[in-house]
């Protein structure tokens, strides 16, 4: 099998796929890893594919031009963000003046990429995914914007924003702004469907679908819990622990402070404001051009600690550890085994613990939180 970067090492951004011209490129998902395999009989060695693979020519990294925190000034914006309404603001700043956004939504079962040319269109984007997208089919479209002079804001996660970068870096026209956000690392859409059809469910089944509540039980109308709110389910137990990344995430060349984005954003933990339960975003301004958009965007800023908003997000200076049991975990999934029996065997004591507070909870001794656990809306 010949691949387009070292075996299992491929961060699934499909950049090398879209632009081969001889369509001889698939991403192969395993759950486990990503490949990007090259058709050898399709294969006409023009090389374009090498040279757009980020994992073997890495992006140069920079030190940031300012840090801030702070939270997007319409309260209904922030509220219904799963941090401080920064990357909203952002994007609801470029297409007030004329451009076009392009991030993540969950849409007919897939985690894919849309564009956004209107406040409408920018709703479905909105809230945390904990797990890969599909980025598949932007890269061109990118380049298309750029070349008829528009303005255009992608936000995703780091390497998709690298697969970005290198995919239009011989548009000269346009203005384009890269907004990547503080990642732990990604699941597989496979992982997560594995999960989800424990509870008798498909992705292609669901209408929306949600990983993150800020607030206590403030439940959308229709809404489904997988387990107690205010508790965290098996996959958002493997998640957070780092079981369930695909393999190249363990190595991710972008968990550092310097950044190859205009702009990194994520939750201001460790600050000393209070949020209210609202939510505070952090935001590291990488340039100057970034920088600017931040001051145009209807926010509130202030100054953070720098070393202390490192320090509490851990991705800010190294990729996660590879838990040495998921080995153990893959090998059980391979073998179709339940996924929240394995999480149960491998994060014995965070299971146990979700479990204990699940009873307080049903027997109303203690209340929720910030609840990291999925919730979902079927079709109708």
């Amino acid at each position: 099998m010949r691949t387009v970067c070292k075996t299992n090492k491929c961060v699934g951004c499909h950049a090398c796929e879209e632009l081969c011209p001889k369509n001889a490129i698939r991403i192969e998902d395993h759950a486990e890893y990503m490949n990007a395999v090259i058709d050898e009989a399709s294969c006409i060695d023009c090389k374009i594919c090498d040279r757009v693979c980020q994992v073997n020519y890495p992006l140069e990294k920079k030190s940031q031009v300012a840090w801030f925190q702070g939270w997007s000034k319409n309260d209904e914006v922030r509220k219904k963000s799963s941090s401080g309404g920064l990357a909203a603001e952002l994007s609801r700043t470029v297409v007030n003046e004329g451009g076009v956004v392009c991030s993540c939504k969950f849409e007919n079962g897939e985690f894919v990429f849309e564009f956004a040319k209107n406040i409408e269109e920018l709703k479905g984007f909105a809230g945390s995914k904990y797990v890969k997208s599909n980025p598949a089919g932007v890269y061109k479209e990118i380049r298309k914007y750029l070349n008829s002079d528009r303005m255009v804001l992608f936000i995703g996660l780091p390497c998709q924003c690298a697969a970005v970068k290198k995919a239009t870096a011989q548009s000269k026209k346009g203005q384009l702004y890269t907004v990547d956000l503080i990642c732990h690392g990604t699941p597989s859409p496979k992982t997560l469907n594995t999960f989800m059809k424990q509870y008798g469910c498909d992705l292609k089944q669901i209408q929306s679908i949600r990983f993150r509540d800020k607030g206590k039980f403030s439940l959308e109308q229709n809404e489904m819990h997988i387990v107690t709110p205010g508790t965290m389910d098996c996959y958002s137990i493997a998640f957070l622990n780092g079981l369930i990344y695909t393999e190249n995430c363990y190595e991710c060349a972008y968990a550092d402070s310097k950044r190859i984005t205009d702009l990194t954003i994520g939750d201001s933990w460790g600050t000393e404001l209070p949020s209210n339960g609202k939510g505070i975003s952090l935001v590291l301004c990488n340039t100057e051009q970034g920088k600017e958009l931040v001051k145009k965007a209807d926010v509130y800023l202030t100054d953070v600690n720098i070393e202390k908003a490192i320090a509490s997000n851990p991705q800010l200076k190294a990729p996660t550890d590879m838990p040495k049991n998921r080995k153990a975990f893959f090998d059980g999934y391979a073998k179709s085994k339940n996924f929240n029996f394995l999480v149960m065997q491998c994060c014995t004591k965070k299971w146990f613990r979700q479990f204990v507070k699940r009873q307080l909870i049903r027997a109303k001794i203690v209340g929720g939180g910030v609840t990291y656990s999925i919730s979902f809306t079927e079709k109708r």
